[in-house]
């Protein structure tokens, strides 16, 4: 497989360095794990010939550009902004106009495409995403659903696969992106890159969906995150959840789906879902007990619904 990373000047220096450091093990580990695995080739794509990132890392550009389309998979990783606003300043950029450009011109039916973080708005700024699944960091969510309202954002889920389109979510989750390539190469070779390099699983964003970070997008949804996180072991009732915050049951369910991309309940699901794994993994209560401290009367409804989470995962 021949593997062609994206970098332009002021990208994310710790995705870069991630993604080349995992998919150099992968291939230097190949042979270990199966003979027949073929080599995994990584150059560094561009549009000039040295690029500096913002941990000041200097790269050497293997190719340029234009010569995105002889390569496997693309990947395209974060601008290196934290911002709404630094994000679009950063797409507006002569390089980042010639990397949107670029993969504009790619061949679904011969090229990957692979993005993580902030690198997801690139590629939806060519309309390659419209009614597609995606993911990107979760704290720009609102931004991203302003700018691209025809994409099906899943901000609960750490790396989407939508056809030929691999989508991460925020910073180290370029970790998680490269290690999908590889796994979709020899899932025997990602489990032992992860074992090498002691990458735990990190399936989803949810825990981290919502919170400061929504204040100024949306209050509304703010204040229904806080008043149903308080009462996880309560039944959920929208309507009087509604009327608890002062508004409305239909626009509760608006906000919250113009937000985050689900319904009320879906994201309470989601809330549930991270307080039992938390508790399960730091306490030594039993299934039941844990199923009532986060909603529900007893511990198979609860294995039924992290069962369709890790689905959705």
């Amino acid at each position: 497989m021949r593997i062609g990373l994206i970098a332009i000047d002021g990208c994310f220096g710790s995705a870069v360095a991630s993604v080349i450091d995992i998919l150099r093990v992968a291939d230097g580990a190949r042979g270990d794990v199966d003979p027949r695995i073929d080599p995994i080739e990584l150059a560094i794509l561009g549009p000039k010939r040295r690029v500096t990132t913002t941990a000041s890392m200097s790269l050497s550009v293997d190719h340029p550009l234009s010569e995105s389309g002889e390569f496997d998979v693309v990947v395209v990783p974060a601008l290196g902004t934290l911002t709404a606003a630094a994000t679009h300043d950063a797409l507006q950029s002569r390089d980042a106009r010639s990397v949107i450009a670029s993969l504009g011109r790619l061949d679904d039916a011969t090229t990957r495409i692979a993005a993580a973080c902030t690198g997801v708005f690139a590629v939806a700024e060519t309309g390659r995403m419209h009614h597609r699944r995606a993911t990107t960091s979760w704290f720009l969510g609102p931004e991203f659903l302003k700018r691209y309202p025809t994409v099906a954002l899943d901000l609960d889920t750490m790396v989407v696969v939508d056809g030929n389109l691999v989508t991460a979510g925020a910073a180290f989750a370029h970790i998680d992106l490269a290690l999908s390539l590889v796994r979709s190469i020899s899932p025997d070779l990602a489990q032992h890159v992860a074992k090498l390099l002691i990458i735990d699983e990190r399936p989803s964003q949810a825990a981290f969906v919502a919170y400061e970070h929504l204040r100024h997008e949306d209050p509304i949804v703010v204040e229904f995150e806080r008043f149903v996180r308080a009462r996880l072991d309560e039944p959920f009732n929208v309507a009087f959840v509604a009327r608890s915050l002062g508004t409305s049951r239909r626009t509760l369910e608006r906000r919250v789906r113009a937000a985050l991309n689900l319904t009320p309940l879906g994201f309470v699901q989601r809330l549930r879902a991270e307080r039992a794994r938390h508790l399960s993994a730091t306490t030594d209560l039993t299934s039941a007990e844990i199923a009532l401290r986060v909603g529900y009367a007893n511990a198979e409804t609860l294995r039924s619904l992290l069962r369709r989470e890790r689905r959705r995962s």
